[in-house]
């Protein structure tokens, strides 16, 4: 294969091709408990290998929690979810100061009670259910991987993914996330319903005795070092300029916008977007088992990545144009660009 440069070492290739035979070995696993869902398995472990978080979007019912408890046991990760309420606390999810008594003196001291932040994977049930001062609270853990209480930072052990659920549909008594914290998690995943072969198989594996018991692939140190791997796959300034072509042509202020974006956005992408629009791509391609980044990889992570980082205004609500069509459109008008090697 033809490689781009920087050149990657021999070793590293030989590390790429072990990855992708994990990355069999851990589909067939959840193919064990997880029917379907091919797009969604492949863009949580895309996430996670590149250190990002998802937000996953889909109505109740689809395997949110089950998906994830299941990557958790084929990864040998401890797994923790937390059902957002209106009624629920920062500390809560982060953890508190208890004052406890020592048998032995009888001095009373106060000890930090580690809160469900304190694992692996943690599951940020329906996160738009809970008000802004807590989904706060996940910022600084899911950036910084620390937890600050009482004054005190507790380091979280890694590797440490956050996906958090939102349901579509049923909007009253929600607080939507703002558009700063939308933009902390790497990748908008849409969940939709399984076809009709894939929710028969769904329910003739849920209605019997059949348990199925996916075995473990891979282990923390494991992780952490395939992550250190995704940051060393090569990627030529041409992919890169693309990247960073899709969003900056999202934003209406830009001198290259087409009118279609002035027209019918409200804001655009930032920088962090051509940054997971990169990392996602380079994990995506070692996950295949190749050694360099293509344009093709750019816009298969282009819908997820940028779909919650695109705010249409009031005129596209208006005509029902969603962040998404305009995602396409994106993706149709550079791609015409760089054919003709106009990055800009």
């Amino acid at each position: 294969m033809e490689m781009e440069a920087p050149e990657i070492e021999q070793h590293e290739i030989a590390e790429i091709e072990e990855f992708a035979n994990k990355r069999e070995a851990m589909l067939n696993e959840i193919g064990k408990v997880i029917v379907g869902q091919d797009r969604v398995i492949e863009e949580v472990l895309i996430a996670l290998f590149a250190r990002g978080h998802c937000l996953l979007v889909g109505v109740p019912g689809l395997a949110k929690t089950l998906l994830i408890s299941t990557l958790a046991e084929i990864l040998d990760l401890d797994f923790n979810r937390i059902q957002f309420t209106p009624d629920l606390m920062p500390s809560d999810i982060t953890g508190t100061d208890i004052l406890q008594e020592d048998a032995a003196t009888g001095r009373r001291q106060f000890q930090f009670l580690k809160g469900p932040t304190f694992t692996n994977i943690l599951l940020a049930d329906e996160i738009n259910r809970t008000p802004p001062k807590t989904q706060a609270a996940l910022l600084q853990s899911m950036q910084e991987y620390k937890v600050t209480a009482s004054g005190r930072t507790y380091p979280l052990d890694l590797p440490f993914f956050v996906l958090a659920t939102q349901n579509p549909i049923e909007q009253e008594g929600t607080y939507p996330l703002p558009e700063a914290q939308l933009d902390r998690f790497m990748l908008n995943i849409e969940i939709r319903y399984p076809d009709f072969d894939d929710e028969v198989r769904i329910v003739m594996q849920t209605t019997s005795n059949a348990k199925p018991a996916p075995q473990k692939i891979m282990d923390g140190p494991a992780i952490l070092r395939y992550q250190e791997l995704v940051r060393k796959v090569p990627v030529s300034p041409f992919v890169v300029s693309y990247a960073v072509a899709l969003a900056q042509r999202s934003r209406p202020q830009g001198a290259d916008t087409t009118q279609f974006v002035k027209d019918y956005v409200e804001w655009g992408a930032g920088p962090r977007a051509s940054q997971f629009l990169i990392l996602g791509a380079k994990a995506r391609t070692i996950l295949q088992g190749r050694y360099a980044v293509s344009i093709e990889d750019i816009q298969a992570m282009a819908p997820s990545v940028l779909r919650h980082r695109i705010v249409p205004n009031f005129k596209a609500q208006g005509e029902g144009i969603t962040s998404l069509d305009i995602v396409n459109r994106l993706l149709a008008d550079v791609k015409a660009a760089m054919d003709g090697k106009a990055a800009r």
